[in-house]
């Protein structure tokens, strides 16, 4: 698993995910038009986590390979939950192979709020990849002790600054 993020001068975020490997063991969801969809991660999805360098709150965007997303905002450790706001809708490119799924996501931060777009970030990088016989591995640039629990603070892992 590899992950590049970019941090743009416009205030956008860039999450390049690539899992390599024999994808003909992975399920992986058909292609459909964008939109917003639930329950993104109980099938193969990757996973980023923004949060502001102080303060509890942050955010989660999940993106399915099916081209389905979903944003969420949280004032504190799990405490929040899904926003139905069209303007956060990312850019999603997703990329196929034999031994390869791509994906690349663009996600304003502006959007989410004009503080991000000035503030150092801290940024949790995860994905779920489902095997065909329903199984789930977890991936994240750091899993804190115990159960994967990609909302902990300590798997934001990834600090980035203002461009």
């Amino acid at each position: 698993m590899g992950v590049r993020v970019e941090r743009r001068t416009d205030g956008r975020l860039e999450i390049s995910y690539d899992a390599e490997g024999d994808m003909a063991g992975v399920a992986i969801p058909e292609l459909q038009p964008p939109h917003q969809a639930q329950r993104l991660w109980e099938h193969t999805c990757f996973e980023c986590f923004i949060a502001r360098e102080v303060g509890s709150a942050y955010h989660e965007f999940n993106f399915s390979p099916s081209g389905a997303w979903a944003a969420h905002a949280f004032v504190g450790y799990r405490d929040g939950g899904p926003l139905d706001d069209a303007t956060l809708a990312p850019a999603i490119c997703v990329h196929r192979a034999d031994d390869l799924l791509g994906l690349s996501a663009v996600v304003s931060l502006e959007a989410l709020s004009p503080a991000h777009r000035g503030s150092a970030l801290w940024l949790g990088i995860s994905a779920v990849i489902e095997a065909r016989d329903g199984s789930r591995s977890y991936w994240a640039l750091r899993h804190p002790e115990g159960a994967p629990d990609f909302h902990h603070r300590e798997g934001f892992a990834l600090r980035v600054e203002t461009p």
